[in-house]
């Protein structure tokens, strides 16, 4: 097991939106270690550091986040209980792959990281 307090003393130090981008990135490993049904432990050690995330998040996210945030790690926590028996199983592997892809993006979205992006290109583009 990682050390948890470095980690989360190293995750808080960023902004929250730096940190809800950390947690759409381990989504989107979710999504990408879950094609290969060898990736059992990877896949249940990013589930977990996705969970603590949400946890050092939510309380400075605003209240529909928080809501949005503890809905997800609902969800992962669902996902993990049924690994060990589930995860060989494709179909099942296909709908967190998919669940897990489509949650990356909303939390990427929720974090204003790909709304800041496009400001900063804009504003590129006009200099």
């Amino acid at each position: 097991m990682k050390d948890l307090s470095a980690i989360r003393a190293r995750y808080v130090r960023d902004p929250l939106p730096v940190r809800l981008g950390g947690l759409a990135a381990d989504l989107a490993r979710i999504t990408s270690f879950s094609q290969n049904p060898a990736n059992l432990a990877p896949v249940a050690d990013l589930m977990r550091e996705a969970a603590h995330f949400i946890e050092w998040c939510a309380p400075e996210s605003d209240l529909e986040s928080q809501v949005t945030l503890l809905e997800l790690q609902r969800l992962l926590t669902r996902w993990r209980m049924r690994l060990p028996q589930r995860f060989p199983d494709q179909t099942w592997r296909g709908q967190v792959i998919t669940e897990a892809q489509q949650w990356s993006q909303r939390v990427l979205e929720m974090s204003g990281l790909l709304a800041q992006r496009l400001e900063e290109r804009l504003a590129a583009m006009q200099h």
